[in-house]
């Protein structure tokens, strides 16, 4: 049922309201503006724009004014916010001008100076140019293994999408891989396993369908702010409409849940296989649907946990996850241990209420949709965990219908766009494809006029995060780029990453950071970039609903020197590529050569122009018929490469963003809100996609894409204890997470000055039980100690979370209170995300 406006903004106001610190939410639904009180008078000008926050992807109109923007508002016609904005979003405009925005290049003579505010000076773009092209094309000439590329869920897909093919393409290593990693990794590779391809059926339209929500280790009031308004909505004005909220803390996202099931950490695989056993023992599964859709399957089990360098080379670390085939009735056999009695042992969270949602889930009078972000995906069982919640929804037949599904919400701007599908991931190539596959290759070497076989090279995966940082941290690493990401606050283990302790890698590598505000990371940088940030140049990104959307130019221009990321990067790559071929041509002329000028220095175009061209090869992936000879190696392998399907560049700007796969029916292009669901395309259902490639065997019903023939797979997996449980030494688990007002490590979102006083500080959030017995109060100092290192907080017993006794909680935005040198580098070995939620520590009076 479609909600009004009117009930949405009023929903909006009451939930936004409640999660937001007293006072930030003033005007809300109406124009925001950086320090002009109000929009504009006069004469301005207007372009369409998405959100620089969050994986929410909302649409805003931005205006500008004398070289300023003036205004930025919710933009209406945007269909993932529908003209609403969050806190951040109405301070939007203001990131901009932040009073130490990097302006001119910034080089580091002297390495003693590394780790601290001094050191850098000011430079010419050519200066600094030379120096990082010439240290990559020292190392990658000598060793490319020693040579890495850490890039962003912020950086726009164009962008993404030229370094991904300048990595793997000009100088033939996979040691790239995206912040995404952190966030994201363990939902891509549940997708894979389970339906050979990436990212949600479903929609946020899901949201203002369904009857029941199931939050998984999801904050959404604090992280998804403006799809909790939905949720809210939803809850207000629909009937009967129910909220479950599984989390091991009280949060904001739980306040207005109808019921809170607090779990202890890491026992989240029971609850879920207690839940399908439940089904799966009284015959409350969908018989149908399992017969026609689904197969049964088993992986490796005591897989151990990635804490260690050695992991990846010890026997399990090598062979982590042979999946092999079952019988349905031999997974119900292995989950037959999982009573509710069992999942209350070990969870704490009562059998009662574990079998009251598993009813709701056996109830088909209901739509229940799942959601989940960190709580699952940083986990050191965190594919599991994914693998699962889509188990409970597949025995259901609860999944791909509308309001009826299962959905994993990202947390960047392009977190989907820039990182999943362009292939910036160290084992991917654009839109699914893997480095290993051989018709893989064969098909990127057609669409980059690469000669046969030349990918050959890049066959075996490169470093994922985890693996370049340790790496880096050993001496192994002698370059390393990064750009748009604060890794120096947002990594975990960062005793070991800063180069404190014994390792001393990261002073020793040369590191250039393109960046657009000094950051932690930019003081252990040898150069520093600055960069054009958000609509300072055309952007695009896609967001969790896989909504691609536009950011146009607006009418301002980045400050001092700063330029635009893609120029940066064709500046370097004709220098490093300088006197290189690939199949007898010039090698930059080969890869680059139609969209930048390298004699002139510039682009053949205005950005919008470059956009333009760049996406049109980019979008040959999923649209092979675009080039005869991908579309030749498409049909001869069945890559069924259309199922992404994206369409032609300027349409995106003129729907105000568009749902992949666009597919073009009878002239007109039609986005898809659910894929793998029988329905008319007009209707936002992707009709063509399931008639290629799936069945109409259940009518009205859902139809999967078979992916060389494969049904999506239930996979049976474990309850394994977290990496630590508490001891003696350490008794408390640490959690860390995102708070509303400040984004990831706060180099935005602190320069703004209404932020930054809605939330000033870090607080350690405890249970007062806790504090008792510890002796400390509010506002008192305490020191954090894990395995892995300390820092120094101050204590709250009423801060926005409420830990149970034993848990603490921290946002890890405040450099001045670096937490992340506390947690643990620990990484579900399959997706190799790190567990942020789960270190165990000890606190001590200060």
């Amino acid at each position: 049922m479609d909600i009004t406006r009117r009930s949405f903004v009023k929903a909006t106001a009451v939930a936004l309201a409640s999660a937001a610190a007293a006072g930030t939410m003033s005007g809300m639904v109406g124009c925001s503006s950086a320090g002009s009180g109000g929009a504009a008078s006069g004469e301005t000008t207007k372009t369409v724009g998405v959100c620089r926050f969050c994986g929410c992807g909302c649409g805003v109109i931005v205006e500008a004014k004398g070289g300023k923007i003036v205004s930025v508002t919710g933009d209406p016609d945007n269909q993932s916010n529908k003209g609403l904005n969050c806190v951040k979003g109405y301070y939007l405009a203001s990131v901009l001008y932040g009073a130490d925005r990097l302006t001119t290049p910034l080089i580091r003579d002297d390495k003693s100076t590394k780790g601290t505010d001094g050191g850098l000076r000011e430079a010419t773009w050519d200066e600094a140019l030379d120096l990082v092209a010439g240290k990559l094309r020292e190392t990658w000439k000598a060793d490319k293994s020693r040579l890495a590329f850490w890039g962003s869920g912020q950086q726009p897909i164009v962008e993404g999408y030229c370094t991904a093919k300048f990595w793997k393409a000009g100088l033939l290593s996979n040691n790239i891989d995206p912040n995404a990693r952190l966030c994201m990794a363990s939902a891509v590779v549940g997708f894979m396993n389970i339906f050979q391809t990436d990212e949600p059926a479903g929609c946020y339209a899901d949201i203002d369908e369904t009857d029941t929500f199931v939050t998984w280790g999801a904050n959404m009031a604090e992280a998804h702010p403006m799809l909790y308004s939905r949720v809210m909505a939803r809850m207000t004005n629909g009937k009967g409409v129910k909220h479950y909220d599984l989390t091991t803390l009280w949060t904001r996202t739980s306040a207005n849940a109808t019921k809170v099931l607090v779990f202890k950490p890491g026992s989240d695989l029971a609850i879920a296989n207690a839940i399908a056993n439940y089904l799966v023992q009284n015959d409350l599964y969908d018989h149908a649907f399992v017969a026609d859709h689904l197969q049964f399957k088993q992986g490796t089990e005591n897989i151990g946990n990635a804490t260690e360098d050695t992991y990846d080379a010890s026997e399990i670390g090598s062979k982590v996850d042979a999946v092999t085939g079952i019988t349905f009735e031999e997974y119900a056999a292995r989950l037959a241990p999982y009573t509710l009695e069992y999942a209350e042992e070990l969870s704490g969270v009562p059998a009662a209420d574990i079998k009251e949602l598993a009813d709701e889930f056996a109830d088909k009078s209901r739509k229940m949709l799942s959601l989940w972000t960190m709580g699952v995906n940083q986990h050191n069982r965190g594919t599991w965990m994914n693998h699962c919640i889509y188990n409970i929804h597949l025995l259901t037949g609860r999944y791909a219908r509308p309001g009826d599904g299962a959905f994993s919400l990202t947390g960047q701007p392009s977190a989907c766009g820039t990182a999943r599908e362009v292939g910036t991931f160290s084992h991917r190539l654009p839109a699914d494809l893997l480095v290993a596959q051989e018709a893989h290759r064969r098909y990127t070497e057609a669409i980059w006029n690469l000669p046969n076989g030349y990918l050959d090279a890049i066959k075996k995966p490169g470093f994922h995060t985890i693996k370049i940082f340790r790496e880096l941290s050993k001496g192994n690493i002698d370059f390393l780029w990064s750009a748009h990401n604060n890794w120096a606050v947002s990594l975990p283990n960062l005793t070991r990453f800063l180069g404190r302790g014994d390792k001393k890698g990261v002073m020793d590598a040369f590191i250039c950071v393109s960046e657009v505000y000094p950051t932690l990371s930019t003081q252990y940088a040898d150069v520093v970039l600055p960069a054009a940030m958000w609509v300072e140049r055309e952007g695009q990104f896609g967001n969790a609903e896989r909504r691609t959307a536009v950011f146009e130019k607006a009418a301002i221009d980045p400050p001092g020197e700063a330029k635009w990321d893609l120029w940066m990067l064709m500046e370097v790559a004709h220098r490093v590529l300088d006197g290189e071929q690939i199949g007898g041509e010039d090698a930059f002329d080969v890869l680059f050569g139609e969209w930048y000028d390298k004699q002139a220095r510039d682009f053949k175009g205005d950005q919008r122009e470059v956009s333009r061209s760049v996406w049109e090869e980019y979008r040959t992936f999923s649209n092979p018929s675009l080039n005869p000879d991908a579309e030749a190696i498409n049909k001869e392998a069945k890559l069924k490469m259309e199922n992404k399907q994206l369409a032609p560049y300027d349409l995106y700007i003129e729907n105000h963003g568009l749902t992949w796969p666009v597919r073009e029916v009878d002239g007109q292009w039609l986005p898809t809100k659910w894929r793998f669901c029988d329905g008319k395309q007009e209707d936002g259902f992707d009709e063509y996609g399931v008639e290629m490639y799936g069945t109409h065997d259940l009518a009205g019903g859902v139809s999967f894409y078979k992916s060389a023939g494969a049904k999506p797979s239930v996979v049976f997996r474990p309850w394994e204890p977290p990496a630590e449980l508490p001891d003696a030494e350490y008794p408390f688990v640490f959690c860390t997470g995102r708070l509303l007002e400040h984004w990831h490590t706060g180099s935005m979102s602190r320069r703004v000055a209404e932020l930054d006083r809605a939330l000033p500080e870090a607080l350690l959030d405890m249970n007062p039980d806790d504090c008792a017995a510890l002796g400390v109060s509010d506002g008192d100092m305490v020191r954090l100690t894990s395995r892995f290192g300390t820092c120094d907080i101050k204590v709250s017993t009423a801060g926005r979370t409420r830990p149970p006794a034993g848990l603490v909680f921290a946002p890890f935005f405040a450099e001045e209170t670096l937490i992340n040198l506390v947690v643990q580098d620990t990484y579900c070995p399959l997706s190799k995300e790190p567990d942020y939620k789960k270190t165990c520590v000890r606190i001590e009076k200060i």
